[in-house]
């Protein structure tokens, strides 16, 4: 039988952990956390037509390349954190931070993305009343339309790097127990 969730203590991934001190399961949970699955298994069914960088460059690949930037730099948020404050202090805390930071990042990119297109409709209008329409539209589709997508797409990536991260680059801690009584109180 399946126990109850009555309490926040019942839920999985309460357990305390700790980095791991081998750098080579780091670099692991970043290489898996970047393969999130959904991206490399459409990359083998259907291959992209353009491997390049460049405006027509596959959007599974520009992913790629956005999770190589972003696994890393949330890696470092979270070293940085666990340094000022010692958390995350459990796998969920780890995990849940990845989500965060991912779906924050998504929506960082996509408002900035939909206004680079913003621009680049102004650029091209021959005349104020085109430009303002186009405006319009491309926020409507990208900013409007768009961003949900965008939102969903990147918490989900940071949810698997988040896992990779928290099962490969952090170990259980056992918990100390207070013998002495000279530990103090959180």
């Amino acid at each position: 039988m399946i126990p109850r969730l009555e309490r926040p203590e019942d839920f999985p991934g309460q357990q305390r952990v700790a980095w791991r001190r081998e750098p080579q399961r780091t670099v692991l949970a970043v290489v898996l956390g970047v393969l999130w699955p959904p991206l490399w298994v459409t990359l083998i069914i259907w291959p992209p037509h353009n491997w390049l960088p460049g405006l027509e460059m596959d959007w599974r690949l520009k992913l790629i390349v956005l999770g190589l930037i972003g696994v890393p730099a949330i890696l470092w948020l979270l070293a940085r954190e666990n340094r000022r404050s010692g958390r995350p202090a459990t796998r969920l805390g780890v995990v849940w931070r990845f989500m965060f930071y991912g779906g924050l990042m998504a929506v960082v990119l996509a408002a900035i993305f939909a206004l680079v297109q913003v621009v680049m409709q102004w650029l091209s209008a021959a005349n104020i009343g085109e430009g303002v329409g186009s405006s319009e539209t491309t926020l409507l589709i990208y900013g409007v339309g768009g961003l949900p997508f965008a939102v969903v797409i990147g918490v989900a990536y940071a949810l698997w790097a988040g896992l990779c991260v928290a099962f490969i680059a952090f170990s259980p801690q056992p918990e100390v127990r207070d013998r002495l009584g000279v530990l103090g109180r959180d």
